[in-house]
């Protein structure tokens, strides 16, 4: 037997890819036992397949007959007639087809991975638009807010820690001419989980408390600089901390900070 021309047929890459009919894979297996050459080179177009497998999907872990399985999955082989005479030509041919397979399947995974890829590439141009887009937003929020409390009519009002928290501290910028008050709670820890601080109109005498609303979303802020509405004759400014929702009055043993309007 001429074993190199036997190898070079092709016959071996159809036996590999399980297309032949059981004699003939009978036949190939005890040459393969017969022949040490013959064997190495089932072997070797094993491993070739292996590594161009790996290749394309470097993380997943294959099998031979996985991947061969996946091949014929995507692939439909046309099974060859089961004769003894059958020509050495339609061997090469058939060998041919099954190379065919192997490389249509590698360049499906190829374009998976590209596509995969695209996408990964789409999503973080998307995500860096609207980071850029947040930004401006955020900026012209900031430049919008320095201008309305640096307005000649803003009065400061900064609002001492109280004995619940001693370290505590705010301001209060109000402007009387549009009855807005800005609170910078900067200086406020974070309200526990189901807690909100809210903010309090005092009149003194009698202690008249008038809730001008809630710093909501405390956490979420990062400026912690919060607009309220104020139209009433203000005489102090407090803060505590009450339940999720607010109170109809204040829990002064909550009570955070609080600052004394100046008389001028």
């Amino acid at each position: 037997m001429d074993v190199q021309k036997y190898i070079a047929s092709g016959i071996l890459e159809l036996y590999v890819a399980g297309i032949l009919s059981d004699k003939e894979n009978l036949e190939i297996a005890n040459y393969a036992k017969e022949y040490p050459e013959i064997q190495k080179e089932i072997e070797a177009i094993e491993a070739s397949i292996l590594t161009l497998s790996k290749k394309t999907s470097p993380g997943l872990k294959y099998s031979f007959k996985s991947i061969m399985d996946r091949i014929n999955n995507e692939v439909k082989v046309i099974p060859i007639n089961n004769k003894r005479g059958t020509p050495i030509s339609t061997y090469v041919g058939w060998a041919a087809s099954v190379l065919l397979a192997i490389g249509i399947f590698w360049m499906y995974q190829q374009n998976q991975e590209l596509k995969s890829d695209i996408q990964v590439v789409e999503q973080q141009n998307n995500n860096l638009e609207q980071q850029i887009a947040d930004s401006d937003s955020s900026l012209e929020k900031t430049t919008e807010l320095l201008n309305s409390i640096r307005d000649k009519n803003i009065s400061v009002i900064p609002l001492g820690g109280q004995d619940i928290s001693p370290s505590s501290y705010a301001k209060a910028y109000w402007n009387k001419e549009n009855n807005k008050v800005f609170i910078d709670a900067k200086g406020l820890p974070e309200p526990p989980e189901g807690f909100v601080y809210q903010v309090w109109s005092l009149k003194l005498s009698p202690l008249t408390p008038t809730s001008m609303g809630l710093l909501e979303n405390f956490e979420m802020d990062e400026n912690k600089i919060f607009a309220l509405n104020n139209p009433n004759e203000s005489e102090a400014f407090g803060i505590t901390l009450e339940p999720a929702g607010g109170s109809k009055s204040p829990n002064l043993e909550q009570l955070y900070t609080l600052g004394i309007v100046s008389a001028s």
